[in-house]
């Protein structure tokens, strides 16, 4: 691994900036991956499947998130838990793949959105999120919360709601935090009538 080139983890989910994903890792290529991420204080990249699956062949989406190990901790089956937290989006420039089969990739960081307060339309789902979030699970204590902030809210919802991986990976890559909002309105009150 070059000192440029960044390991990604492909994965059937999008992680979004600022949120958690709890990850079991057993394969050899991902313990040495999370060793080195802890050891050196590293992040890795997290990267939706496009086509492929998660221990074989894949294609990926160009867009991803880095990923900061906030947790680790030992499974009562052995296997290696760790919490990490998304930070900045990320383009990937130019990947290869390393003999053990680690994805390796050259990117580019993506500017944060630009910075809205919830509008007063969408402040029932700021209300929501903040009643809610201690239920969501205990990896949601170890983020930083900010329910007045269109994008952050944006963001936890597109992670929670019933929505496909493709609208999910569209979430993580749109660059309107109002839009993102006006999108998940409608699927979080059709949820709460009972209709999804």
């Amino acid at each position: 691994m070059r000192d440029s080139e960044l390991a990604i983890f492909p994965l059937n989910t999008v992680l979004f900036p600022g949120g958690p994903l709890a990850l079991r890792i057993f394969e050899p290529r991902y313990l040495d991956m999370v060793s080195r991420c802890l050891r050196d204080g590293t992040s890795f990249g997290v990267v939706a499947i496009e086509s492929g699956n998660e221990t074989g062949d894949t294609t990926t989406h160009k867009i991803g998130t880095l990923a900061r190990i906030s947790d680790w901790y030992s499974e009562r089956d052995g296997l290696l838990g760790i919490v990490v937290v998304g930070t900045r989006r990320f383009r990937i420039e130019k990947s290869r793949i390393q003999a053990d089969g680690l994805h390796l990739a050259e990117i580019e960081t993506l500017e944060h959105e630009q910075s809205h307060t919830v509008p007063e339309r969408f402040r029932y789902m700021s209300e929501l999120m903040e009643s809610m979030i201690d239920q969501l699970g205990d990896q949601y204590a170890l983020i930083d919360r900010n329910f007045k902030d269109a994008s952050w809210l944006g963001f936890r919802f597109a992670e929670i709601l019933p929505v496909n991986l493709a609208d999910r990976q569209a979430y993580l890559e749109s660059e309107d935090a109002l839009g993102r909002l006006a999108n998940l309105s409608p699927v979080l009150n059709a949820l709460s009538v009972g209709e999804i």
